[in-house]
């Protein structure tokens, strides 16, 4: 994606950042010239990021985190400040799939874990980002949803949840700080060669078929695909874009 470098020398965060679609948005982020912090539990993922990162010329930094955790969050953003005096782009991307079950199967523990993660764990993040932005003339938040977030999933019912919550959280926000120079937008990615996918097919490969065959686009999509449409909706170009849903799933929901 070519939007002429208008992004050099800005700040974003990264969670998630360790693998799939969070490594490729900070790899995106810092071909254009943007400094990094990059933000996971996995620390080895997310130091090769980093790696990656300034072999892209750019600046970046690694942050273990634990996006469930408000101290954690807390420290994070804080350290981003303290490295680089400013925050202007976030993108809310830690989450799991959690363990597959029908919804009166799914078991307590497993429901709070993946609410913990993905839908409290993206407010956290909003929470201590959004002064900070605010503090230096506003900025751009993108939450990750899902394809999930939009229409019903079997067999992954707090996933599913989760991911609806997060674009209603991501609405709230968006009217909030609509006026204070703030966009807050969700990307929704349908079925993405990722880790995540791999972990929920399997070594079924009637499973991938069947995954790739409800695919209108007649394949899975590439993480590098969603983070051009993170780093889009964080530039000047979309300026008047806010509170959005943005589906990046191949035409999946338009089915």
């Amino acid at each position: 994606m070519q939007t002429g470098k208008e992004l050099a020398g800005k700040v974003a965060l990264v969670t998630g950042g360790s693998a799939g679609i969070g490594r490729a948005t900070a790899l995106a982020f810092a071909a254009q010239g943007v400094k990094v912090v990059v933000a996971d539990i996995d620390v080895s993922g997310g130091e090769e990021t980093v790696r990656m990162i300034q072999g892209e010329g750019s600046d970046g930094l690694f942050v273990e985190t634990d996006v469930s955790q408000s101290q954690d969050v807390q420290a994070m953003v804080e350290r981003t400040i303290e490295a680089y005096g400013r925050l202007d782009f976030a993108f809310n991307n830690a989450g799991i799939e959690g363990e597959r079950a029908p919804t009166a199967d799914t078991n307590e523990e497993n429901w709070d874990r993946v609410i913990d993660i993905n839908l409290k764990g993206v407010w956290l993040c909003m929470k201590y980002e959004i002064p900070h932005m605010l503090e230096t003339g506003g900025g751009a938040i993108v939450n990750t949803s899902s394809a999930a977030g939009r229409v019903g999933f079997a067999q992954i019912p707090a996933y599913t949840a989760s991911k609806h919550g997060v674009i209603g959280l991501t609405k709230a926000a968006a009217l909030e700080y609509a006026t204070e120079n703030l966009r807050v937008n969700a990307v929704c990615p349908g079925v993405i060669d990722t880790a995540m996918v791999e972990r929920y097919i399997g070594d079924d490969e009637e499973s991938r078929e069947q995954l790739i065959s409800s695919q209108p686009i007649g394949r899975l999509g590439r993480p590098e695909e969603v983070a051009d449409v993170v780093v889009c909706l964080c530039a000047e170009g979309t300026s008047f874009v806010t509170g959005v849903a943005m589906p990046a799933d191949g035409g999946y929901i338009a089915q």
